[in-house]
């Protein structure tokens, strides 16, 4: 990835991304000091590492968090940029000092409560933090430079480093406590990932039907839709292959608020549509959501 060539200060002090950062690492701490680390939960990524090797070897966690993140600051800023890693410098070190200087009571020391709860802070804790533009975790980008050095996918390298962590977990502070852990980190990336997407992740939704024409319309018309149309053929049924005809190949992109009550609209109009929906990381460009104008 291209570096940029130098640092936006008014996207690093923009208060968006002040206050999302902040956010996030409130929630992160929270998670941290009155959940997960007094009853020896651990996370993935670096933060896992800090919390495993502060337990056994008693170094502070607050220090392991600001080394063990210094490689990935040192990538971030030669593979995405001065912004970010100025941005990710700041969530780091706030997160550091947070952890060092506030006092948190333990919340609850019942394994299943750790496990949601803890699980849910820290992945709103990092989904906000990646929403205000930086990360308090350094491992995706650690794996993506690993990735290019081996070949190896940046979620096989993730798995990796947090099987390898969790196994370790089991090891110093028992198996049940280790399958708590697993438990603790699934919850927190299902969250970070939630709150990263939001509600508005957007869905491909392709349609072939013989009513293309009345499905197009509906689409477009009735739920102000943009499309895509490719020219295909339908047909080629098990036991009658040589059955085919031209259509209308429909494409659009959709909220997942939007996607069930668009396809309940297309198997009105043909039962027998053809739907099937793909996840969509990214949307740029184009006509993606109706424009509201006051008048």
């Amino acid at each position: 990835m291209k570096q940029d060539k130098g640092i936006d200060w008014g996207q690093v002090f923009s208060w968006h991304s002040i206050l999302f950062s902040v956010a996030g690492v409130i929630c992160a701490v929270i998670a941290l000091k009155g959940f997960m680390i007094p009853n020896h939960f651990i996370d993935g990524g670096v933060t896992g590492v800090s919390i495993l090797i502060s337990e056994v070897y008693g170094v502070d966690i607050s220090l392991l968090i600001l080394v063990l993140n210094i490689p990935f600051l040192i990538i971030g800023y030669n593979k995405i940029g001065k912004t970010f890693a100025v941005q990710a410098s700041f969530a780091v070190i706030l997160l550091a000092v947070m952890i060092y200087f506030i006092d948190i009571p333990v919340i609850t020391s019942e394994k299943i409560l750790i496990s949601v709860f803890a699980g849910f802070l820290i992945g709103l804790g990092v989904g906000l933090v990646i929403r205000g533009g930086a990360v308090i975790d350094g491992l995706e980008v650690i794996a993506d430079y690993t990735q290019k050095m081996s070949g190896i996918t940046t979620s096989e390298i993730i798995l990796l480093a947090n099987s390898v962590l969790m196994f370790s977990a089991g090891y110093f502070f028992g198996i049940e406590t280790a399958m708590y852990s697993i438990l603790t980190y699934f919850t927190a990336v299902k969250t970070s990932d939630y709150v990263v997407d939001g509600i508005e992740q957007y869905t491909a939704l392709t349609i072939i039907s013989k009513r293309d024409e009345a499905i197009k319309a509906m689409i477009v018309n009735d739920m102000d839709k943009a499309i895509s149309v490719y020219k295909g053929e339908r047909g080629y049924l098990p036991g009658a292959i040589e059955q085919k005809s031209d259509c209308d190949i429909i494409t659009t992109v959709a909220t997942r608020l939007e996607i069930n009550s668009i396809k309940r609209a297309v198997f009105d109009i043909d039962p027998q549509a053809f739907v099937y929906t793909q996840a969509i990381k990214e949307v740029g460009g184009g006509i993606i959501k109706k424009v509201r104008k006051d008048h």
